[in-house]
C-alpha cells in the first residue's frame, strides 16, 4: 500500500525538483544491494516556537540511530527506514537547504531510486510542512499519519494503533520537545510497537544558535544501541543530560531571548530549567555531579537559589571531598546572602587544595561582599 503524505506542486517547485534531480544525480542513485529491510517506528517534528526539529526512533535492531535520524536546524528533520539508505538523510537535508520543501524532497528522492516501493521516510522542513511515504512492499503493518508540524510513521508493527497512538502522544504533550517525542515512543510501545520486540532507540534534537552553532547539529543527541527496554533506558539518558547541560542551556537561551525582547519565551526557558531542578530534587538524585551542575547553573543565573541550595547539599553529602562541589555550595550560599557560611565552605575546600589559587580569591571575594 503506497501512501505518499504530498501536497500539489507549484510550478516554482516543479522547477526546483527538476533541479534536484540533477543534484541528486551528481550523487549518485541508491543502489537496491546497499540497503536492507528493518523494522522501525519513528516520530520527526518541528517546534514553530523554539525553533527545534527532531526525531525519535525505536526498532528491534541494533544501533538503530546510525541510520535513522538526521536533523539540522533551520534546515529540516528526517527519518529515512524500512529499506533503509542512510544517504537518504544526507541527500534530504540538501535537498531543504536548497529551498525545497518536504513533500517535493520526497519526490526528488523517489524520482532516482530505484526501489521506493519499500522505502519508508517521514520529513519534516523548518517551515513547518511535513511528508510521509510508505511503499507498498514495506513489511506489515506499515504506515504513517501526519500532524501539525509532525510525521509518524513505521513498520513491521503490531498493528495502526502503533502510529495513531504516537501521534496522539505527540499532539497532547506538554513540555519540551525531547519529552514529548519520548512520549511519543512510549505510547507507540504500549500499542504493541515493533512486532518483533525492542533493541536500539535514539533521540536527535537540533536548535538554532549563533553563539552556540553546535547546537544547529547536536541539542541532544543520545542513543541506545542494545538493551532490553531501550526507550525506558533513553529516557534515564535524557535525565543525564538534562541534569548536566539542560538547565545551563535554558538559561543561555532565556538571556537570549531577553536580549531580543521576547519575556515570554524567556521565561518558559527558565521554567524548563526549574522543572529539571525540582525533577532531580523529587527523584532523590544521587549523581552528585549532575546535582552540581544544575546548582551551579542556577547560582551562575540567580535563579532559584533556595531549592539549587538543596541540591548542592546533597551532592556535597555524596561526595564531601569534592572540592568543585564544596565551591558551588558556597557560592549559593553567598548569593543568598548567609556570607559567614559561603566562608566557611569555601575554607573546607581550601584545606583540601590548599594550592589552589582561586579557591583563596574565592574567600577573599566573599569577604569583601563582591559578585564578580
Amino acid at each position: 500500500m503506497g501512501h505518499p503524505c504530498l501536497f500539489r506542486k507549484t510550478g516554482s517547485s516543479i522547477a526546483a525538483s527538476l533541479a534536484a534531480l540533477v543534484w541528486l544525480g551528481a550523487l549518485g542513485a541508491s543502489p537496491a544491494h546497499a540497503a536492507s529491510d528493518r523494522g522501525t517506528f519513528s516520530i520527526v517534528a518541528y517546534d514553530s516556537v523554539t525553533q527545534e526539529l527532531g526525531v525519535a526512533v525505536q526498532s528491534k535492531y541494533f544501533s538503530v540511530g546510525t541510520d535513522v535520524p538526521w536533523a539540522e536546524a533551520g534546515v529540516g528533520a528526517v527519518a529515512t527506514q524500512a529499506r533503509v539508505d542512510p544517504s537518504f538523510g544526507l541527500k534530504a537535508l540538501g535537498l531543504l537547504r536548497g529551498g525545497l520543501r518536504a513533500a517535493d524532497v520526497l519526490r526528488a528522492l523517489a524520482a532516482t531510486d530505484s526501489v521506493w516501493d519499500s522505502r519508508q521516510l517521514g520529513i519534516v522542513d523548518a517551515r513547518g510542512s511535513v511528508a510521509n511515504w510508505t511503499g507498498s512492499k514495506c513489511l506489515d503493518w506499515a504506515g504513517g499519519e501526519a500532524g501539525v508540524d509532525f510525521v509518524c510513521q513505521g513498520n513491521i508493527l503490531a498493528g495502526p494503533a502503533v502510529v495513531s497512538g504516537m501521534a496522539k502522544a505527540y499532539r497532547e504533550g506538554k513540555g519540551e520537545m525531547a519529552e514529548r517525542l519520548l512520549a511519543a515512543l512510549d505510547a507507540a510501545q504500549a500499542a504493541g510497537g515493533d512486532k518483533r520486540g525492542m533493541q536500539s532507540a535514539a533521540l536527535l534534537v537540533v536548535r538554532p544558535s549563533a553563539a552556540r552553532p553546535q547546537f544547529t547539529q547536536r541539542y541532544i543527541d543520545l542513543r541506545v544501541e542494545d538493551h532490553k527496554t531501550p526507550i525506558k533506558e533513553l529516557r534515564r539518558l535524557l535525565q543525564i543530560q538534562e541534569g548536566f547541560h539542560g538547565a545551563d542551556n535554558h538559561f543561555f537561551y532565556a538571556d537570549e531571548y531577553m536580549a531580543a525582547g521576547r519575556a515570554d519565551l524567556a521565561t518558559r526557558e527558565r521554567e524548563r530549567a526549574a522543572e529539571i531542578l525540582h525533577g532531580a530534587l523529587a527523584r532523590g538524585e544521587r549523581d552528585a555531579s549532575m546535582l552540581n551542575g544544575i546548582a551551579w547553573a542556577c547560582a551562575t543565573h540567580d535563579l532559584f537559589l533556595g531549592d539549587a541550595v538543596r541540591a548542592a547539599e546533597r551532592a556535597v553529602s555524596l561526595e564531601p571531598r569534592n572540592v568543585d562541589i564544596l565551591d558551588t555550595l558556597a557560592e549559593l550560599y553567598f548569593r543568598q546572602g548567609t556570607q559567614a557560611k559561603a566562608i566557611e565552605v569555601e575554607s573546607r575546600a581550601a584545606t583540601i587544595d590548599p594550592k589552589s589559587q582561586y579557591l583563596k580569591d574565592q574567600i577573599e571575594r566573599f569577604r569583601k561582599g563582591g559578585r564578580d
